[in-house]
């Protein structure tokens, strides 16, 4: 009787997975928090354009939690390749914050710029191009600078590198 029971359980919350899966969906029902782990999943699983538009609707409601928000939507438009946006927002938050905070967003911009300075590189846009790479390095220098340990595993820094070596071959 009681393996039917633990079998019965095991349908029903493995059930409630499945719905809760689909949070996107259940609009204004879904608290924030649930609205913003439709946003974090989709973000994690790869599905960028989903992540994008969950962040947008979030931020406007995410109070003093918007900064956070506009980071992550910031980094899904990097991950979706929509470099010159990731790069936007990314400076735009990165002005009006401090310390770590300011740190993460130049981050992601200097990453945005670094792989929009590349692509237009390799259209033949070379002026635009170096452009965008001297501004991905100087992002990426203020990063390094931090006392803040932000790229403790030296990625920064080698992209820093990527792009010191490919400007003075420009």
């Amino acid at each position: 009787m009681q393996v039917i029971s633990l079998a019965k359980l095991g349908l029903m919350a493995g059930g409630v997975l499945i719905l809760g899966s689909c949070g996107e969906s259940l609009g204004p029902k879904g608290g924030f928090h649930s609205k913003y782990s439709v946003a974090r999943n989709a973000l994690e699983s790869g599905d960028y354009a989903r992540a994008s538009r969950s962040y947008q609707r979030l931020i406007a409601e995410a109070g003093p939690l918007a900064p956070r928000l506009q980071l992550e939507y910031a980094h899904a438009e990097l991950r979706s390749g929509n470099y010159t946006e990731a790069a936007r927002i990314a400076g735009s938050l990165a002005d009006g914050q401090s310390g770590e905070a300011r740190g993460a967003a130049l981050a992601v911009q200097g990453t945005a710029q670094h792989e929009l300075g590349l692509a237009l590189l390799a259209k033949g846009e070379v002026e635009p191009g170096k452009a965008q790479l001297i501004q991905a390095r100087a992002a990426l220098d203020e990063v390094l600078k931090s006392p803040a340990d932000l790229d403790p595993l030296g990625s920064m820094a080698g992209r820093r590198a990527s792009i010191a070596a490919r400007l003075q071959k420009l």
